[in-house]
C-alpha cells in the first residue's frame, strides 16, 4: 500500500466478528454490526508541540486496537476497505 498517513492519523483495517453467538445462533450479514477493534496498517510520524518538537505516536503497525463505534473515516484503497482516525480516537491496545 502507497499510503502514508500524516500527523497524529492512523489507518486501520477492521478484524472481522464473530458470525455465530454464544447460543449457537447465526447472525446474518444484514444484522451485524461493524466491528470495533482493527489492526493498525499504518502511522503517522505524530504531532509536533507548541516549541516544534515532534511527539511520535503510542501505537505502531501491527497493533490490535480498540476505537469508537462512530470513529474515523472510512476509505477505500487498493480495493481494500480500511478507517483513518486521530490518535485521540483509539480506545486502547489490545494485549
Amino acid at each position: 500500500m502507497a499510503f502514508r498517513p500524516l500527523h497524529d492519523r492512523v489507518v486501520i483495517r477492521r478484524l472481522e466478528s464473530e458470525e455465530k453467538t454464544r447460543g449457537g445462533i447465526i447472525i446474518p450479514d444484514t444484522a451485524k454490526e461493524k466491528p470495533q477493534e482493527g489492526a493498525v496498517v499504518a502511522v503517522g510520524p505524530g504531532l509536533r508541540d507548541e516549541s516544534g518538537k515532534l511527539a511520535p505516536l503510542d501505537v505502531k503497525a501491527g497493533d490490535r486496537v480498540l476505537f469508537g463505534k462512530w470513529s474515523g473515516t472510512e476509505i477505500k484503497i487498493d480495493g481494500e476497505d480500511l478507517l483513518i482516525l486521530k490518535e485521540a480516537d483509539i480506545l486502547g491496545i489490545v494485549a
